[in-house]
């Protein structure tokens, strides 16, 4: 298990406001999306755009602009704490991110307690205390820049207009389903961009705060806020399994995962009287394969690395812990990466990063080490450790000896 050294300042960052959602924005899907709508260029200014492009060297992987989203804010009353949707960007060569946001959307008095992003880039939907919006990605032009922001959408998510607070938002993989969940345990799910609805479920669970689709989007689970979880069927619409607790635990997030070998795993977040641990299911039999305890204070949220390689999990006291996934052993510990609550963890697309969100108005990325190299560079020196020792006794046994004999 590993420790993280301590981390560069400047990929810590503070906003002013509580947050409590955060998530990677498709950069590359965004983009293709702002092109294809741009319709103020007309065709010889295309040609000579594309002449531009053509002479100008093509930017590396590792420079293309890496935007992180952020949700919170203060809530309804006087705390003079605002509401607000922030944009920040991170550069992953000087492992910074941007000490004010790039972008940033005020919401009045009204609290934006959840939020999902749409993986194809189209937007973000945001979850108020009594209904759920829809913002657009906005691009202002700039002399010669192109700056994001986001701007509100003329599409009305009228299906989702005085349904009371949603603690849990999600797609899945390929954005034509959207799943919402209600604090009174409604559970509806939605064909996308249409809004057809695909189940209504007035009585999922009593309360319901955790959604999770499968890679293959064939299923969802939803958790509820101290009962069991339940797997439904999204083609037929209909709950297929129960995940029942065992003992004293509270399930407290789920997420999905598919493995080298393409099995798909179900892993659930729980709390104990013991702290913290990481529940595995059987996708196919949906019975619980292992549970194993990984940290001695409770979870407060928790994802799974894209790659499938790691499970993060941020904690009450503010530590983010990085979990291999074969084995559920904590690989790096980042004590006290905030001051508050974790409230929010994201991978960012290509696993390379992750993202934290806290009560206490922070945002945290944090690099993820290779675990190959330092594998491979830890076995290089153990080798030309065991040479120096065969070398050293090679002479203690035909120079040395001799003069002491």
């Amino acid at each position: 298990m590993g420790k993280s050294r301590e981390a560069d300042p400047q990929s810590l960052q503070k906003y002013g406001v509580p947050l409590y959602s955060v998530a990677w924005l498709p950069y590359k899907e965004l983009r293709s999306n702002l092109q294809s709508h741009d319709d103020h260029v007309d065709s010889s200014k295309q040609q000579e755009q594309q002449q531009e492009e053509e002479e100008t060297p093509k930017p590396s992987a590792s420079s293309h602009e890496h935007y992180v989203v952020l949700a919170g804010g203060g809530g309804e009353g006087s705390s003079g704490i605002p509401n607000a949707v922030l944009l920040s960007c991170f550069d992953f060569s000087s492992n910074s991110l941007s000490s004010q946001p790039v972008a940033k959307l005020g919401l009045g008095s009204q609290l934006p307690y959840r939020m999902v992003v749409h993986p194809g880039g189209d937007g973000v939907i945001c979850a108020f205390p009594s209904s759920c919006r829809f913002f657009d990605w906005d691009e202002v032009k700039d002399n010669e820049d192109h700056k994001l922001g986001l701007k509100p959408s003329k599409k009305v998510l009228t299906q989702l207009e005085d349904v009371g607070q949603q603690l849990a938002l999600a797609f899945n993989s390929d954005s034509s389903v959207l799943a919402v969940g209600g604090e009174d345990g409604n559970l509806r799910v939605f064909k996308w961009p249409g809004m057809e609805i695909i189940l209504n479920e007035t009585q999922a669970h009593a309360s319901l705060k955790d959604l999770c689709f499968s890679p293959d989007g064939k299923f969802l689970v939803s958790m509820g806020q101290r009962d069991l979880g339940r797997v439904w069927d999204v083609t037929s619409s209909t709950a297929v399994a129960s995940l029942p607790k065992e003992n004293d635990e509270i399930f407290a997030s789920c997420r999905f995962s598919q493995r080298s070998d393409q099995a798909q795993v179900l892993y659930i977040a729980a709390i104990t009287d013991k702290g913290a641990s990481i529940v595995t299911w059987n996708t196919s039999s949906w019975k619980r394969v292992s549970s194993k305890h990984v940290a001695r204070e409770p979870v407060s949220s928790f994802n799974v690395s894209p790659d499938g390689k790691l499970l993060a999990m941020g904690m009450t006291q503010g530590d983010v812990l990085l979990v291999n996934s074969t084995n559920l052993r904590v690989q790096t510990i980042i004590r006290k990466a905030h001051l508050g609550i974790v409230t929010a963890l994201a991978f960012s697309h290509d696993s390379r990063a992750l993202v934290s969100a806290s009560m206490d108005s922070s945002a945290r990325v944090t690099l993820i080490e290779d675990n190959k190299s330092a594998a491979g560079g830890s076995s290089v020196q153990i080798i030309i450790f065991i040479i120096i020792l065969a070398i050293a006794a090679y002479f203690l046994k035909n120079e040395v000896l001799p003069f002491l004999v």
